[in-house]
């Protein structure tokens, strides 16, 4: 007769990954893309699942809460300033490499090349692609057919180089 394990004594069950709102699994793999509905509620989940994945890597809390402007303000700026890709979304990928991160958020592209704002003291907008600038290693614009890529690289240089 084979022995039953009581309750108490029962071997635990792996535990299951946890997932973020896009459905990815949090902390795994290299790299994650995403495409988030073009809305401005689409700032705040990207955010979260970009912090999400990032917090999970054990990384040092400084990239993580850079990130987590970098991603809020880059995305801001597409759904203001750009419009959607041909599929209606807006893309973000991040890339983890020791305790660097590049942050990509790909738009349909808008009427200018995003670029940060003259300085104007009293302004209350025209902020966000200088904070970018402050807090990024490196950063750039790639354009393409179809689509700009806004990129920032936190904690260290990447493999680009700005433009």
């Amino acid at each position: 007769m084979a022995a039953t394990v009581p309750s108490s004594e029962a071997v635990p069950r792996t535990a299951m990954p946890a997932h973020d709102e896009f459905g990815g699994v949090i902390g795994v793999g290299a790299s994650r893309t995403i495409r988030a509905p073009w809305r401005p509620s689409s700032v705040s989940r990207v955010r979260r699942a970009v912090v999400a994945d990032l917090a999970a890597r054990d990384l040092p809390v400084s990239v993580v809460d850079e990130a987590e402007i970098v991603t809020s303000e880059l995305v801001s700026n597409a759904i203001r300033h750009a419009r959607p890709l041909a599929d209606g979304t807006l893309r973000v990928r991040w890339k983890v490499k020791g305790e660097c991160v590049e942050i990509e958020v790909t738009d349909g592209g808008g009427m200018t090349t995003p670029r940060p704002a003259p300085r104007v003291l009293w302004s209350t907008t025209g902020r966000g692609l200088r904070i970018v600038r402050s807090l990024a290693h490196e950063w750039g614009v790639a354009e393409e057919r179809g689509g700009v890529t806004v990129w920032v690289a936190l904690g260290g240089p990447s493999r680009r180089r700005s433009h």
